[in-house]
């Protein structure tokens, strides 16, 4: 198991470090009177921790029952969703006037993390 999930920590932590500054630089010094709900820390902190717990879980699965690796994915994916939903319901909830830029904050490291997780995904399944 550590076999599999190594290389995808390798790539993960600088993926999330370079997204992470890519948006921090955007809202810093493209965007700088914008407020945010939430800060950068805490949506990157949510989207890695649930990333890495969902694919540890998968390769968990792929080791054990590499047959059921695919509807595993797809069960984590809407894992993925129903936290996010979870994580953002304070926002949707709340009297904070303009909620667009936070949304926008969100979903786009969101895409960007579940591109990573499904084609580290697809390599795992395609192993022979």
């Amino acid at each position: 198991m550590k076999e599999k999930l190594l290389p995808f920590i390798k790539q993960f932590i600088p993926f999330s470090l370079l997204t992470f500054g890519l948006q921090f630089w955007v809202t810093r010094f493209l965007l700088p009177e914008t407020s945010f709900y939430y800060s950068l820390i805490e949506v990157y902190s949510f989207h890695f921790c649930v990333t890495f717990l969902l694919y540890w879980f998968l390769v968990f699965v792929n080791t054990t029952f590499f047959d059921k690796t695919g509807y595993t994915f797809l069960a984590t994916g809407i894992l993925k969703m129903m936290a996010s939903i979870v994580f953002l319901m304070p926002l949707i909830q709340s009297d904070f006037e303009n909620k667009i830029p936070d949304v926008g904050a969100f979903f786009v490291p969101f895409f960007l993390f579940l591109l990573f997780e499904t084609i580290h995904s697809v390599r795992l399944l395609n192993v022979k």
